[in-house]
Order: structure tokens, then C-alpha cells, then sequence
């Protein structure tokens, strides 16, 4: 399959994207190919991926009602996904995250059927921790049920792992990190919202968009403003990943303040020809005078918006 780049560069499913150059490539086109031999590697990236759908009338029962929709009756419009090196130490085995890029798969016009297709082939060609919200519930089965209607196998996502371990796995969190369920202690306390998680830690949310607005958007033809949402989606689920890392010991504070930084500096960067990623950025920085968006010294937690008047002036802004 042919990926083609558009108009403001590569699309993120495209392999020559130049965050993912040097990274190990694989060949596979969604076929019934696997990598046994490296089948329990570690991984050495986070995907933190998020969809957007419609209802998908052809499936959906007539009488169905009101009711939200079974997971195979949603058409996906969007995936956009957060990709971030993951670094080792080896002395401690803690992690480091640094930040790759934020983009949505394919192009506006693309067909479910191409997203899911190019998708696949990007998961293939890596190996990646999966990061989600309620993507045990929705977001995976819904990846997995559409490909299956479309005739696309997805062989990475089933035999990649051990026997005690992979992404099919509940608890496998090294694997793929449902953070709402982690959250939630998997069913024993109470399941937040992306909204309400967001809040818990001083990120902005949603921008007053919504999924339930989907369809409308689509209607009209907004499917850019649909992918720019569901790429604000993805960045308050990475930096809730890397605060729920740092909660549970996978990383230090220093390591979460680098990441943080990082992203601080990504988004000041591309938000000059993406205008949703500086309104984003603005936002927590309003949103961070509450809960700071650092964690580590009190010089740390007053340097977001250090950070940020750093960047504007050409200093360096890496927060040590």
C-alpha cells in the first residue's frame, strides 16, 4: 500500500516519518505474519492512541434505540496516537519518555478501511506499549472488530508476548496500559472520565469538544477540527500516563519532569503552524497555577511556565 505524505508532512503512519527514523523496521503488510523471535521483546515506544467514530447505520439495529452503540457498530473517522521512546536504566530499571510526535493517521479522506490498514501496518513495524483510555472497553475492541470486518488480520496485536503476558492480557500493563482502569484499581473504586482525569491533575481536557459532537462534525465536513480533537484527547492521556508512571514507580520525578518538558517544548514548537496544540499548551498553563504540572522541587514546579518563556526566547528549556 501506498502511503502518501500530506501537504504539512508525513502522516503518521507513514514509515519514513523522521521520528521513526533508526528505528527498527519490519516487513509485514497486515498479513498473517508474525516475529516470533522477538515476540517478548521490550518495547521501545508508547503509543498513546485514541479513535473517534460514527455509527455505523448499516449494522445498527432498528430498534436499538437510544442506547449507546455495541462496539462493532462504530465506524472509525479518526486515530491519532502520541509516540514516545522509552529509555531504560539499566542499573534501577526505571524509564525515560521522549517525546516523538502527535499526529493523526492517514489523511481527511481517507476510508476506515485505509486508516485501519495503514495503522496496522505502523503497530507491525513496532514494538510498542499501548497506552489508552477505556481502551479495553472501547477503543481496541473497536480497532480489532472493524479490521475484522474489513478482512484485515492483526497478527502483532495476538501473538506478540509470552504465556504470561501481551496485549490481550488484562493486567499487563507493560504491555497495554488502560490507564482509566489502572486508575480505577480495574473495577474496585470508581472509573473517571478523560475530563475528570484530566482535572485530577491540572490539564486542560477536552477544549469544549466533545464525542457526542462526532457525527455533527463529520456531517459538515469538519473532519480536521474531528482529528485536531482527538489529538487533544491523546496529549492529556500521555501526560496522565506519565503521572500515573511516576505514581507507581516506573519513573522519577526528574524522568516525569523531563517528559513533561519535553512535551512542553514539542507543542510550543509545532504550535506555530497547529493551531490546537498552542490553544492546548495555553490552557495548561492557565490550568497548571492549580496543580503544577511538574512534580519534582519547588524550582520545578514553578518551571512550566519558565519553560515556555524559555522557548519563546531561544534558551534552552530542558527542566533539570
Amino acid at each position: 500500500m501506498s502511503l502518501r505524505l500530506s501537504a504539512d508532512g508525513p502522516t503518521l503512519f507513514d514509515q519514513g516519518v523522521p521520528e521513526r527514523r533508526g528505528q527498527p523496521r519490519y516487513n509485514g503488510d497486515c498479513g498473517p505474519k508474525s516475529r516470533p523471535g522477538d515476540n517478548a521483546a521490550p518495547h521501545d515506544a508508547l503509543l498513546a492512541l485514541d479513535i473517534e467514530t460514527v455509527v455505523d447505520t448499516e449494522l445498527l439495529p432498528a430498534d436499538w434505540g437510544e442506547k449507546f452503540p455495541k462496539t462493532a457498530w462504530h465506524k472509525i473517522v479518526a486515530i491519532s496516537v502520541v509516540e514516545a521512546g522509552i529509555h531504560r536504566d539499566p542499573s534501577n530499571g526505571t524509564e525515560e519518555f521522549h517525546i516523538r510526535s502527535c499526529r493523526s493517521g492517514g489523511e481527511a479522506g481517507w476510508s476506515e478501511e485505509r486508516l485501519l490498514r495503514a495503522f496496522w501496518k505502523h503497530f507491525e513495524a513496532g514494538r510498542f506499549r499501548v497506552v489508552t483510555w477505556n481502551g479495553q472497553g472501547f477503543d481496541i475492541p473497536t480497532l480489532l472488530l472493524r479490521s475484522m470486518r474489513h478482512g484485515i488480520a492483526t497478527p502483532a496485536w495476538y501473538r506478540r508476548g509470552t504465556r504470561w503476558a501481551g496485549y490481550g492480557y488484562r493486567y499487563a500493563v507493560d504491555w497495554h496500559a488502560d490507564v482509566m482502569q489502572s486508575m480505577a484499581d480495574f473495577g474496585a473504586s470508581s472509573k473517571l472520565t478523560l475530563d475528570e482525569g484530566a482535572a485530577v491533575i491540572g490539564l486542560p481536557g477536552k477544549l469544549g469538544e466533545h464525542g457526542s459532537r462526532v457525527a455533527e462534525l463529520v456531517e459538515a465536513g469538519e473532519i480536521g477540527r474531528v482529528r485536531n480533537y482527538c489529538e487533544t484527547d491523546t496529549l492529556n492521556l500521555v501526560v496522565l500516563y506519565f503521572r500515573w508512571s511516576y505514581l507507581t514507580g516506573r519513573i522519577s520525578a526528574e524522568a516525569h519532569d523531563r517528559a513533561v518538558s519535553d512535551l512542553i517544548s514539542y507543542l510550543a514548537k509545532e504550535g506555530l503552524v497547529r493551531p490546537h496544540f498552542a490553544r492546548f499548551l495555553d490552557a495548561w498553563t492557565l490550568a497548571s497555577k492549580d496543580c503544577p504540572a511538574f512534580v519534582g522541587s519547588t524550582a520545578r514546579r514553578r518551571c512550566m511556565a519558565d519553560t515556555i518563556g524559555m522557548l519563546k526566547s531561544g534558551t534552552d528549556a530542558t527542566c533539570d
